[in-house]
């Protein structure tokens, strides 16, 4: 379902999009060294004055300003866009945690809580013989306890 959104919405994401990765191009890197340069070569010029100082300090308060917010709106856009193909990674894989979809919303407890289901699936993981196997947080706790059952089974057959 696609959200209908005004010209002015449309023509923002397009203007922040293309600001954003003109700024971040090479070309945008040189051009503000030498406007660095210029202002600095002209400071011999204005007896390095007030005006001179001010017109460096405004012009660099105002881009720092405007481009903290188009970079904070084009990294949230990205950011979104990770998350929802996550998502999906998470959602298709049969074996996976449908508890991760959506993860970026929860709590920091109810991270925490997931975290320490991976400190366990690390740990219980470690003795495997090989990396290719992966397991689930559901999954990883059941195996590891079947894994447990059998070299007990094992362990007894030997004793006998």
């Amino acid at each position: 379902m696609k959200k209908k959104t005004t010209t002015n919405e449309n023509f923002f994401e397009k203007f922040s999009s293309k600001v954003t990765k003109a700024t971040g191009s090479t070309p945008a890197i040189l051009l503000a060294f030498a406007s660095i340069i210029i202002w600095a070569a002209f400071g011999p010029v204005f007896h390095y004055s007030e005006t001179w100082q001010m017109v460096i300090n405004t012009g660099t308060t105002i881009i720092t300003f405007l481009m903290v917010f188009l970079i904070q709106k084009s990294q949230n856009k990205e950011s979104l866009a990770v998350q929802l193909k996550l998502n999906e990674l998470v959602a298709a894989h049969e074996f996976a945690s449908n508890r991760l979809v959506d993860v970026e919303n929860m709590t920091e407890e109810e991270l925490k809580v997931i975290q320490k289901y991976y400190m366990k699936l690390k740990a219980a993981t470690e003795k495997e013989e090989t990396l290719q196997k992966s397991h689930s947080i559901d999954e990883a706790a059941h195996m590891h306890e079947i894994k447990k059952e059998i070299e007990s089974n094992i362990q007894t057959a030997l004793d006998k």
